[in-house]
């Protein structure tokens, strides 16, 4: 099959669900090609098909499956999505499952990515909020003699790529953790600080959670799997391997900063509380001073010497005031009010 012959075939227009569809030969770009020439290209020595998919449906998976003799618990896998990241072995083919991350204004979002790797064939599923794989591509393309190692160094691009969308996702977060942090600081904590800390404890820990599995099958690709994984290509993950240690250590620091906040947020309520306590026990040993007075007057006793005193109300009145003055001095410089 000719390099003309590969030209000329386009990948479906009307198939929205089929991003690229493509030949590579030696680790030079053949052409876009067809889904019914998939079986027959591959056949071809030192060739292989990249094949990205969006959202696809039953239908094509199953062409799909049929195309590539893929295992039907990888389909129905893919399928259903809502993977935990992981590495799955059948006959010949990987099927690896990866948790993509992107910082939007409204926090987190997560995307999967599925990926079935052969010898001479990688098919990329993307579902949910992933990232466009059209960089990766041209990188890839761009360095052919990396390339004409095979589907290996496809997987290699990709998987680099999330893991480096990783950074400015943390980076995201750990700026909003410094804003929330001046707040408590300043003093100014409220509800809705608490609440940002908790949401951004889930994320953090969703984050971990799509990140920490990638080591183990970035190590796994590095010892295993050589019918598939080049020798050359192998050591490259354990490149992402190191990436992947340095974001969980990260994402471990940033969480135990965060629970210091919390506990510092917490222990600022308590001394805000605790002032408001002190302050509303000050102004009641204030007022308790003329409500015992008063209370005194209200008992109607019929012998009170000072009722027919002439001077005895204002007497009564200014040592109130008085009384009242000098605890509310003696409060104040306490710091009671």
């Amino acid at each position: 099959m000719t390099h003309h012959r590969f030209r000329k075939k386009l990948k479906p227009s009307n198939d929205a669900m089929i991003m690229n569809c493509v030949a590579y030969q030696k680790g030079v770009r053949l052409g876009d090609i067809t889904l019914d020439d998939i079986s027959e290209v591959i056949k071809q020595e030192d060739t292989f098909v990249w094949l990205g998919l969006l959202n696809p449906d039953s239908t094509l998976l199953t062409k799909i499956q049929k195309e590539f003799d893929l295992h039907e618990l990888a389909i129905e896998d893919t399928l259903s999505a809502h993977q935990r990241p992981k590495l799955e072995e059948y006959g010949d083919s990987l099927f690896v499952v990866l948790h993509s991350a992107v910082l939007t204004q409204y926090g987190v979002e997560f995307g999967e990515t599925h990926l079935f790797i052969g010898k001479r064939f990688i098919v990329s599923v993307r579902r949910g909020t992933t990232p466009n794989y059209q960089k990766v591509r041209s990188r890839c393309e761009a360095m052919p003699q990396q390339l004409a190692k095979g589907s290996s160094f496809a997987l290699y691009g990709i998987m680099d790529y999330i893991v480096d969308n990783y950074i400015p996702v943390i980076d995201g977060l750990q700026a909003r953790f410094e804003h929330i942090e001046t707040a408590i600081f300043q003093y100014h904590p409220n509800y809705h600080t608490m609440e940002d800390l908790y949401a951004l404890k889930r994320e953090l820990l969703l984050l971990k959670n799509a990140t920490l599995p990638l080591i183990d099958i970035s190590n796994e690709l590095v010892r295993f799997h050589k019918d598939i994984i080049h020798p050359d290509i192998s050591l490259y993950f354990r490149d992402i391997s190191d990436h992947l240690k340095r974001v969980v250590q990260e994402i471990d620091a940033m969480r135990e900063m965060l629970i210091s906040a919390m506990q510092v947020h917490l222990t600022f309520e308590t001394v805000r509380q605790n002032e408001v306590v002190k302050r509303l026990a000050g102004w009641g040993a204030i007022l308790a001073i003329p409500t015992m007075v008063f209370s005194w007057y209200g008992m109607n006793f019929k012998y009170m010497p000072e009722l027919d005193w002439e001077f005895s109300y204002p007497v009564v009145i200014g040592t109130i005031f008085v009384s009242c003055g000098l605890l509310y001095r003696r409060l104040k410089r306490v710091g009671w009010l």
